[in-house]
């Protein structure tokens, strides 16, 4: 073998490679039957080029070459009637008669010269010198060919199938430029020494190959799996190794060497430095081609998952699907149709539709009952018959038709629970690839993950409205509830007015105590006065004790009068809060009433009162009650001996706020109970002794004069409580606090 016969061995396994290819996955159908045929009888027409360029044999070569014109002359016609049942060319059936009717007389003069007069020989091997006959075959495969690409090229032209147009571009390249380059070797037939251009057919029989597995010419189901990849690139390369080899020997036989050791040893340098690492990177690089694409699809079921995962709504998550589909796999267009949620009629509506081109007129599903009927017993995608395989039942048909008037190729459902809830239509990918299983695995996927999305999405609505319903009810019982609670502030107001009637009393009780020996003393010594008055000359001067005992008596006067006027004011039921008020007037007041409580008791009422303390605006009856209650606690809370009281105020001029601060002694509030003082009707006090609601009654005269009242207790180490009132408005800043160290006097 020579360099001469491997383009006729490439174009031998060519052939040999396509029939293996149809009869594994083989379809009893003209097209696939025809195209075997042929691809037998080119594999016996390069089978004997291959033969006569290695023979010695003149006559062995004319023999070999006569034999196959038994065969090879009918490729003619074979060819004109393949694109005949792949075009579905139904008339013409005379033009094919022609074209058996030439072969089949032209074979009973394959025997002799009239066909193949003798063997000539050339540089690259045999081949045969034409007959007298010849020109007839000649014409007859050069009408074939002019006849095959004037029907392939019509049918591209008028196709509208994007997928059909490509199959059709792949059938013009592959078998019209078969047949040219088949058609040229007549100049070897006529003597010129020109290498046969034929014998390279194994070039448009590659491209016909690409279209096959890319494609699917001839609708047999292939794809393109990365064994078969591997393995076809595995024979290029031991072809390249047979050229190698081929040349090497050529090599050696030109210039005389022929060392057998020296042979081996340069090949297994090539073997072991070349093809080793060669057949491993080719082995990577098909791995890494298929797994990326893997790859690619599966970021793209992440990347929409991601997306519809966490969308509520279900126009946002059609929109997602289809432009995720139109992208990620290329395809013109894609069509989402929904049922309704509550519909009887289970009809399905469009919800999105997206294009990767210029924007087109709006397709609509007219007949989505045969879909339906379709999908309720095949889960799985519908693929339309792209090529019309002949035979198609009627339910095929009418599916077909439908999808048509959508221009879809493919209709996938979306299913949840068993149940059809939505459609997606796609159209003809832009490339005009047809679609493979991974493209329906991966609709499918995303179509999944779509109806799980919407079903999701209803829910999410369902519970909406259902909380929109709870909602209103909530605040049809809210109002009632708001009545409720305008009721019980009536009560506790109502209870707060008791409580300040109650102290009201104490106060008049302590006054009326207090006011009893004031004026007793004042009635006697004034008794006294007026007899020694009566008694005593009329020029008789007063004597100085009289005196003495009269300042007494206006200075006791003055004290009842200054408790009176403290009771009064302390009494007064008025709400108004426009009134300025001293708070250490306010202090001094309390005291003079609580005095009767604590000068019996070992105490010390320590008082630390800022000097000119700025008014604030308030109720001098209201924080009176403040005042006497928190003094009041901290001398119930002192010990029996050396109990202390210490009453500070100051002013911040930072937080435009006066403080007032109560601090005792005495043995503390506990831990558990410091967050329930200020609760109504929370007290530590024997049954009979209070009501509770002194502190809370402080705590909302503070909290309506704008201020705050805090408690700092520590078992053992007394009590501070701390009253914070603005002198207008609202505090600027609730922490703070003045101590008693800094207040002024």
């Amino acid at each position: 073998m020579n360099l001469y016969s491997l383009p006729p061995l490439f174009t031998l396994i060519a052939f040999l490679s396509l029939a293996l290819i149809t009869i594994v996955r083989w379809r009893n159908e003209p097209v696939n039957r025809l195209f075997l045929l042929i691809c037998i009888l080119g594999a016996g027409l390069y089978a004997d080029i291959l033969f006569i360029f290695n023979t010695d044999s003149a006559r062995k070569a004319l023999l070999v070459t006569r034999i196959d014109q038994f065969f090879s002359l009918f490729l003619i016609p074979l060819y004109v009637h393949f694109l005949h049942a792949y075009l579905e060319i139904g008339r013409r059936r005379w033009l094919l008669g022609i074209f058996y009717t030439v072969p089949g007389v032209l074979v009973w003069f394959g025997w002799t010269p009239l066909l193949i007069e003798s063997m000539h020989r050339f540089p690259f091997g045999y081949f045969g010198q034409a007959g007298t006959l010849y020109p007839v075959v000649a014409l007859s495969a050069t009408c074939a060919t002019a006849y095959g690409g004037w029907i392939l090229g019509r049918a591209l032209l008028r196709s509208r199938d994007r997928a059909l147009r490509r199959r059709m571009q792949y059938l013009l390249v592959g078998f019209v430029s078969i047949a040219v380059l088949t058609g040229l070797n007549f100049s070897p037939l006529y003597g010129y020494p020109l290498y046969p251009p034929g014998n390279f057919c194994f070039v448009p029989l590659l491209i016909f190959a690409v279209g096959l597995f890319r494609h699917d010419l001839l609708n047999m189901g292939l794809l393109i799996k990365r064994g078969l990849i591997y393995s076809l690139l595995m024979a290029a390369l031991t072809g390249i190794y047979a050229v190698v080899v081929v040349a090497v020997n050529g090599l050696l036989g030109a210039t005389g060497l022929s060392s057998t050791l020296m042979v081996n040893l340069l090949l297994f340098v090539v073997i072991a430095f070349v093809f080793g690492p060669l057949k491993t990177g080719i082995r990577k690089a098909v791995d890494r081609a298929f797994s990326r694409r893997r790859y690619d699809y599966r970021q793209v079921v992440q990347r929409n998952s991601r997306l519809i995962a966490t969308v509520c709504d279900i126009p946002a998550i059609a929109r997602t699907l289809v432009e995720t589909i139109v992208k990620a796999m290329g395809v013109v267009h894609c069509q989402l149709y929904l049922r309704a949620a509550r519909s009887e009629k289970n009809e399905l509506k469009q919800i999105a539709t997206q294009a990767s081109g210029p924007a087109q007129s709006p397709l609509r599903l007219t007949d989505a009952g045969a879909l339906q009927a379709h999908f309720k017993h095949q889960p799985g995608p519908y693929r339309k018959n792209t090529r019309q395989i002949p035979g198609p039942s009627a339910a095929s048909r009418l599916l077909d038709e439908v999808l048509e008037q959508c221009r879809a190729v493919l209709a996938v459902p979306l299913h949840f629970q068993g149940e059809l809830r939505g459609l997606v239509l796609v159209g003809e990918k832009a490339c005009g690839a047809p679609y493979v299983k991974e493209d329906c695995d991966l609709l499918e996927t995303l179509a999944g993950h779509a109806g799980l999305a919407v079903e999701n999405a209803r829910a999410y609505q369902t519970l909406a409205r259902l909380n929109q319903d709870l909602e209103q009810r909530v605040a049809e019982r809210t109002r009632s509830l708001q009545a409720a609670l305008a009721e019980k502030e009536r009560t506790l107001e109502q209870l707060v007015r008791s409580e300040s009637l109650a102290a009201i009393g104490q106060l008049v009780a302590g006054v009326a105590h207090e006011l009893n020996n004031p004026l007793a003393s004042v009635k006697s010594l004034l008794q006294s006065v007026l007899e020694e008055l009566e008694q005593a000359p009329v020029a008789q001067p007063i004597e100085p004790e009289l005196r003495d005992d009269l300042h007494f008596a206006d200075q006791e006067l003055d004290r009842a009068s200054g408790i009176v006027a403290s009771l009064l004011g302390l009494s007064r039921q008025t709400q108004t809060y426009s009134e300025p008020v001293d708070v250490n007037q306010v202090v001094c007041a309390a005291l003079r009433i609580l005095q009767n409580k604590y000068k019996q008791r070992d105490l010390v009422i320590r008082q630390s009162l800022a000097a000119q303390l700025p008014a604030i605006r308030g109720n001098y009856a209201n924080l009176g009650q403040v005042a006497l209650n928190l003094i009041s606690n901290a001398i119930d809370a002192l010990p029996v001996q050396k109990g202390v009281v210490d009453l500070a105020t100051g002013y911040r001029e930072k937080t435009g706020a006066v403080v007032f601060e109560c601090r005792d002694n005495g043995s503390g509030i506990p831990a558990d109970i410091r967050d329930d003082i200020f609760k109504p009707f929370f007290t530590t006090k024997p049954v009979g002794s209070g009501t509770g609601l002194g502190l809370y009654i402080c705590h909302e005269i503070v909290a309506r004069h704008g201020g705050t009242i805090s408690v700092n207790s520590l078992p053992n180490s007394g009590t501070r409580i701390r009253v914070i009132l603005p002198i207008g408005g609202h505090i600027r800043d609730t922490a703070a606090s003045i101590d008693i160290a800094e207040a002024g006097h």
